[in-house]
């Protein structure tokens, strides 16, 4: 039978449990997620449940996401068109009824059958230890590694990209994590190839691109980060070292909190970050932005929602820009990036994340990020590597 993967954190976390998934062999994934996006993909608070869509499948694992699943407005979701594009079975994974419920989902998945159980995060935030100045997101990776303990569930962790959410440095996630480390070859990034193409994840990119052998300095929507040989690995852990590291895991074990508030002020209590309170306060963002002075960094593992997100961006064939335009918009930018994720490069365009496609295609794009000239000031686009 088929394994389970636990995409720990949401947002683009499916991408890196696809690829991870392939690297082990596993061709056909069940995959389960957290509804939990940035907010210019859903700008409603908190994670989704079962409630806030229509046209889920029913599972033994738990509600199941077709390409036919749409998000109740005003939500907005990536998930039923990455159920379309990612191997395998995508399953929702709901925290709206809070912690207690979620561990029972976690023991009904682990009860069907699956030889193992994968936790998969992008970037290393479930191994946080909470005071880092980075840190943007730890509620939902945590919860994950909790409902897993209270649920009895004997799982491996695994850390894909380490660092490249930007939310905990590389070197703290590599040394928390056990020396063995798996290398996806180029062919893992084929299972969440046509996904690459539109989604806005910047974390998977960085991911998939590193297999890809690309090295050097990536612009992000947040802040630059580096591509390096560790950024193409997978580090594991134990469940019971991963929770050994992450104090709000810890945390919820121990008090049991009842709702999801409840563990998202447990969780601000100990990191001084209450995810759901922010989206409350804020939108979706317009315009380049790069964090707000009285808010912490926000990475970009922190992945939110749009109502229309599940349709095929409009006029995503048409050219939006020139490679002389993009030059100059990226002109302003920090002069040593040798990369940008499609999403900054929208973003600084003033585009949203639905035209990536349609720039991907103005660039003819084909790689995980956007290369640029390394010459000096001179930030010249040219088309990215093709999937291998």
């Amino acid at each position: 039978m088929s394994e389970l993967f636990i995409a720990a954190g949401g947002g683009g976390d499916p991408l890196g449990a696809a690829i991870t998934a392939a690297a082990l062999g596993v061709t056909e994934p069940t995959i389960a997620t957290y509804a939990w996006e940035r907010p210019e993909v859903d700008p409603t608070p908190g994670p989704l449940g079962a409630a806030d869509f229509d046209g889920l499948e029913r599972a033994a694992e738990g509600p199941l996401f077709s390409p036919r699943t749409r998000p109740v407005g005003p939500a907005g979701s990536t998930l039923p068109r990455l159920a379309g594009d990612l191997p395998g079975r995508l399953v929702l994974m709901d925290p709206t009824a809070g912690l207690r419920a979620l561990a029972e989902q976690v023991f009904r998945m682990a009860s069907c059958g699956y030889h193992r159980v994968h936790v998969v995060d992008i970037g290393g935030d479930v191994l946080t230890h909470g005071d880092e100045p980075t840190l943007a997101s730890p509620l939902p990776d945590a919860m994950v590694l909790a409902a897993c303990r209270i649920a009895g569930v004997d799982a491996t962790v695994y850390v894909a990209a380490p660092g490249a959410d930007g939310e905990v440095p590389r070197s703290e996630v590599v040394a928390r994590s056990e020396s063995s480390r798996i290398t996806p070859g180029a062919y893992a990034v084929e299972a969440a190839g046509a996904a690459l193409s539109w989604h806005p994840s910047e974390a998977s990119a960085l991911f998939a691109a590193a297999i890809e052998g690309e090295r050097g300095t990536v612009r992000t929507v947040t802040r630059s980060l580096e591509l390096t040989d560790d950024s193409a690995g997978v580090r594991r852990q134990t469940l019971d070292g991963a929770i050994g590291h992450n104090v709000v895991a810890q945390a919820l074990v121990e008090k049991r909190p009842g709702t999801l508030e409840e563990a998202a002020d447990l969780s601000a209590g100990l990191t001084g970050l209450h995810e759901i309170e922010r989206e409350r306060q804020h939108g979706p963002p317009h315009g380049p932005q790069h964090g707000r002075p009285h808010e912490r960094q926000q990475g970009p593992h922190h992945e939110r929602r749009d109502p229309d997100s599940h349709r095929t961006p409009p006029d995503s064939a048409r050219p939006l820009t020139s490679r002389d335009t993009l030059r100059e918009a990226l002109r302003t930018e920090p002069s040593d990036a040798s990369h940008a994720t499609f999403r900054f490069a929208a973003r600084a365009l003033g585009l949203p994340w639905e035209h990536i496609p349609a720039l991907r295609n103005a660039l003819s794009a084909k790689g995980p990020l956007l290369t640029l000239a390394r010459t000096g000031r001179d930030m010249g686009a040219v088309a990215g590597r093709p999937y291998a």
